[in-house]
């Protein structure tokens, strides 16, 4: 299933999307498909899942700190196509997030296949971009799979124009410069960034990077604020594990609790 079945569904609620992120195998590859579970159950309409990778040079502390207990622990290529058909047989769109050399070594054609075949919806590639990527762009294409490309404040109209054309699925905006992170407040980048985008698609936009709380994504989701059509977490959710190593079901409550939060956000903007 596409992630633009899920932006239409809620555009039709007059809402955002909320898309959750974490990476397979945190804390172990059981406790992830449970987590992600919940962020299913408690309002996440698409499902953003890590592909852990040794050299995260975009992520913050928490996704490396996640990233990395899922390496030790064992988690590979294998165990992320499985999370993959887990989450997605919930009926929520799940795209991987990926740095694009895990794919080049496993093989992209093989690649493309294996996750369709586990009911992915597409990629992630925020390393890659469009005119680098025409080996990927074939194998999506023969499988229909969501190519979901980054934009940044600093886009020139030209590869914002660029990257759109190529995506589908929807358009990952990064509202700020730097890794990934939790935040006090949202970008004032953002606003700026999604209108430009705006005006190269009518692909949903998707705003990123630092939003920890339905307040902030209430900000990026409001027609008379930012606009986004939907409001992407990942380090938020890392935390409310981290924050109970020694309790998983105390993170899952929180982890509940956060995305409810999240949930209301989207709506009452």
């Amino acid at each position: 299933m596409s992630t633009s079945t899920a932006f239409a569904a809620a555009k039709a609620e007059g809402r955002a999307a909320l898309v959750g992120y974490l990476p397979a195998g945190f804390p172990t590859h059981e406790r992830a498909i449970e987590a992600l579970h919940v962020m299913v159950e408690h309002g996440c309409d698409v499902i953003e899942l890590g592909l852990p990778y040794t050299d995260p040079v975009m992520d913050g502390p928490q996704v490396q700190a996640a990233a990395q207990m899922a390496l030790e622990g064992g988690t590979r290529t294998k165990d992320v196509l499985r999370t993959v058909e887990a989450v997605a047989a919930t009926g929520v769109p799940t795209v991987i997030m990926t740095y694009w050399n895990p794919v080049d070594r496993y093989g992209v054609a093989r690649f493309a296949a294996d996750l369709a075949n586990a009911g992915g919806a597409g990629l992630i590639t925020p390393d890659i971009t469009p005119d680098f990527a025409p080996e990927w762009i074939a194998a999506a294409d023969e499988h229909d799979l969501d190519k979901v490309f980054l934009v940044s404040p600093s886009s020139t109209d030209e590869r914002l124009a660029m990257t759109t054309s190529q995506c589908r699925g929807f358009v990952y905006a990064t509202a700020v410069m730097g890794v990934t992170g939790t935040r006090a407040q949202t970008s004032d980048l953002a606003g700026p960034l999604v209108a430009r985008t705006r005006r190269t698609t009518d692909l949903p936009i998707g705003v990123g990077l630092g939003i920890s709380n339905g307040d902030q994504a209430a900000a990026v989701a409001a027609r008379d604020g930012i606009g986004a059509d939907g409001v992407i977490v990942g380090s938020a959710f890392i935390r409310a594990l981290l924050d109970h190593p020694d309790d998983h079901a105390a993170g899952l409550r929180a982890l509940a609790a956060l995305t409810e939060d999240l949930a209301r956000g989207v709506r009452c903007a």
